[in-house]
């Protein structure tokens, strides 16, 4: 074997010398593209770039000139005739910013600054219903539109249109723009597109290691009042898999909706019923779980996956059109796009090309096949479903049943009176 060339060494080693160190705080990140394939339209941005990954994009060019009304409006509100001091502030947050980002930026320090400053006015004049009062004016007309609110909800929340927390958090003490909390005001604002009511949590002083950007805010809020009851009940079992909703009716499994305000992820199994909070499906559904089950894609493994757990537990559940049925027949299902093979293709699809675990569900797996496995259970469920699987035949049993008790005890009575004679 030869020795390596001099000159091969050096050119090795100079490139080992000019990787660059992975920064500690990236949590921003670009979907990958298998996963983006499944449906691309749902990581995309429609109406504004917020953070340098989409940034630049030649139909999301018109929001930028209403990011620097925005500004303006914000510092004659201020009575403030320059943002000099705001530039500062966006100045001394860049290279922090700058590590948040899984890939590097093209923009050059002063248009990365820029991008930090008008980017967060806009998120913050929208996250306060107090700022957009203020603010006010036929200039903004357009963020009053039914539309327009719904494409701007959407666009704050995708993975690759976020912003550093802490940047929002500067900005919002420096401008001083509404006296409420800005979580509170962020959790107000995506409500309208949330899968359910989220939990109240005491956020007066969110910690920045525990919010990273929108998206996160909303993942932890989701996920935190979930995760602390979770460690009570978690219990490690092998089962893998799980019947679709018809064979588990046919198991004589019952479905039962939640009516108290329990956490979306709160699914329980108790004797024979199968107890899953209400889950609403329009159109805003697809794209809030894949972005949700895309972040959780990039967290350590140790966190709190419980979309995608969520996800592949539905996935599970619904194999057809006529489990989507029989959830909504049971009040589980909220089917706002009337078609139910659309639900169904949506479900089945949210965990293609990610990786799933079971965390959270083990128990109920375990115990729901466990009790399709019990032969009185089946027999049970056979004789309900081919035989008592109506009120009629329910009736035409019972009476069946009394007439043979009452030619047995005339029988009886016969047999006895000869007997006696």
């Amino acid at each position: 074997m030869s020795e390596p060339s001099a000159d091969h060494v050096i050119h090795i080693d100079a490139k080992l010398a000019q990787l660059s160190p992975i920064p500690s705080e990236c949590c921003i990140f670009r979907v990958h593209d298998r996963l983006r394939n499944e449906n691309q339209n749902a990581y995309e941005p429609e109406v504004v770039a917020i953070g340098p990954y989409h940034h630049g994009k030649k139909k999301l060019q018109p929001m930028e000139e209403y990011k620097l009304r925005i500004l303006r409006q914000l510092l004659e509100q201020r009575n403030e005739t320059s943002a000099e001091r705001y530039i500062v502030a966006m100045q001394q947050l860049e290279k922090r910013a700058r590590d948040f980002y899984a890939e590097p930026s093209s923009l050059d320090s002063n248009e990365f600054v820029e991008m930090m400053l008008l980017d967060s006015c806009f998120i913050l004049v929208l996250l306060c219903t107090e700022g957009m009062t203020q603010l006010g004016g036929m200039e903004n007309f357009i963020f009053h539109l039914g539309h327009m609110k719904l494409d701007l909800v959407r666009d704050l929340m995708l993975l690759e249109n976020q912003l550093p927390f802490f940047v929002l958090m500067k900005l919002f003490n420096m401008t001083k723009i509404s006296d409420s909390n800005i979580i509170t005001l962020s959790l107000e604002y995506f409500d309208a597109i949330t899968p359910g009511n989220l939990p109240e949590l005491p956020y007066e002083n969110p910690k920045e290691d525990d919010i990273k950007h929108l998206l996160g805010l909303l993942h932890y809020c989701w996920c935190y009042e979930f995760h602390s009851t979770l460690s009570q009940r978690l219990v490690v079992v092998t089962d893998k898999s799980m019947k679709s909703a018809t064979e588990l009716r046919e198991a004589g499994i019952q479905f039962k909706k939640v009516i108290i305000n329990r956490n979306l992820f709160d699914i329980r199994f108790v004797n024979g019923t199968m107890e899953i909070p209400n889950l609403i499906v329009d159109d805003t559904t697809e794209f809030v779980f894949r972005n949700l089950i895309a972040y959780e894609q990039y967290l350590p493994p140790s966190s709190m996956n419980y979309f995608t757990a969520y996800a592949n537990f539905m996935d599970n559940l619904v194999n057809t059109s006529n489990d989507v049925q029989i959830l909504r027949d049971y009040g589980v299902i909220r089917n706002l796009l009337g078609d139910n093979e659309v639900v169904s293709t949506m479900l089945n699809k949210l965990v293609n090309n990610v990786y799933v675990s079971l965390i959270c569900y083990e128990q109920v797996y375990h115990d729901v096949n466990k009790h399709c496995k019990g032969r009185c259970n089946v027999w049970l469920a056979t004789l309900r479903q081919d035989y008592f699987n109506t009120p009629w035949a329910l009736i035409s049993f019972l009476a069946a049943v009394v007439l043979l008790l009452l030619t047995v005890v005339q029988t009886v009575c016969s047999v006895l009176s000869v007997t006696k004679s």
